[in-house]
């Protein structure tokens, strides 16, 4: 059942193989990932580790099945300011490799504070390291000098509030959002990123819709995040645990937020995640009842 939405439903290879942790689906081809993507008859994709990092090979490979690559994730590292020449180098280089795939969004993400991919932290420590003042004056900087390299070859930064790192909260939310230029960063708007970090999805929404340039449409399992959270778990342990799986199998009410994005006439791309293990979540199998279940509630938006 396919109904008409206003945005493109694509989906992130991440259902078949795991980003933050490698086991999860690590023996899976790039081509049996595109091979699913197409029989659901999806469009878009991201960038995964195992794509073909060679542009004509990539581009081949996607065109053969006529998939379109609309994002790939940059981390950076914005707050050290000693790396800052550094980091916008990377981040052209970035820029123009996505430029060259006829992408328009950049997912880009700060490290710094994180557990898992700041390189200053280690081992013995538990929690992320929320950002002080200064931190957050260099980020703002960063992400707004980042984006405009993007603007200036027709992309946006889109910034990606994720678990796990310094900006994942609703206040921390509105202060990156506050403290950057509004036409050099936008939000990349993810659901269970944004449950996880302790927002309402559907209120982060509403509140900085006008923001919003990319979206991950994903889901939450209550019952292992209020376990995680009682053991004290970190981001990645949340994984391994199953914290995350598509939308219509968790605990997000995913109706009023494709009702949102109907009725505003979003027109950009919203990629399924899953970000669990394939081996007992079959990626292929997840992402079609979670295509059922959205086309069946843009149904209902149609009545």
């Amino acid at each position: 059942m396919t109904v008409s939405l206003p945005f493109q439903l694509g989906i992130h290879p991440i259902n078949w193989v795991g980003e933050d942790v490698h086991e999860h689906g690590n023996d899976t081809t790039f081509e049996q990932i595109m091979s699913d993507i197409s029989k659901l008859g999806l469009k878009g994709t991201e960038m995964g580790r195992k794509y073909p990092k060679d542009i004509p090979t990539l581009k081949r490979e996607l065109a053969a099945r006529d998939i379109q690559l609309v994002s790939q994730w940059k981390s950076v590292f914005f707050t050290e300011p000693s790396r800052l020449n550094e980091e916008l180098e990377s981040y052209r280089q970035h820029v123009l490799f996505l430029k060259e795939m006829g992408a328009k969004v950049i997912s880009t993400c700060e490290i710094g504070g994180s557990l898992h991919w700041d390189p200053r932290r280690s081992d013995h420590e538990t929690v992320v390291a929320r950002l002080n003042d200064q931190e957050w004056k260099d980020l703002a900087n960063g992400l707004n000098l980042a984006g405009e390299i993007a603007s200036e070859h027709g992309l946006k930064l889109t910034y990606h509030h994720h678990g796990g790192t310094a900006v994942e909260q609703p206040e921390e939310i509105d202060r990156l959002l506050e403290l950057t230029d509004p036409n050099l960063v936008s939000l990349l708007y993810d659901t269970g990123h944004a449950y996880y970090g302790g927002s309402d999805p559907l209120t982060l929404l509403r509140k900085h819709y006008d923001r919003i340039a990319y979206i991950h449409l994903k889901d939450i399992r209550l019952p292992i995040l209020n376990e995680a959270r009682a053991e004290g778990v970190d981001f990645v342990t949340c994984i391994r645990k199953g914290v995350f799986t598509v939308p219509g199998d968790g605990v997000i009410d995913f109706a009023p937020i494709i009702g949102e994005l109907v009725q505003r006439g979003y027109n950009g791309w919203a990629l399924l995640e899953g970000e669990q293990d394939p081996a007992v979540s079959p990626a292929y199998e997840y992402a079609r009842k979670a295509l059922d279940y959205i086309h069946s509630i843009a149904k209902k938006e149609e009545v």
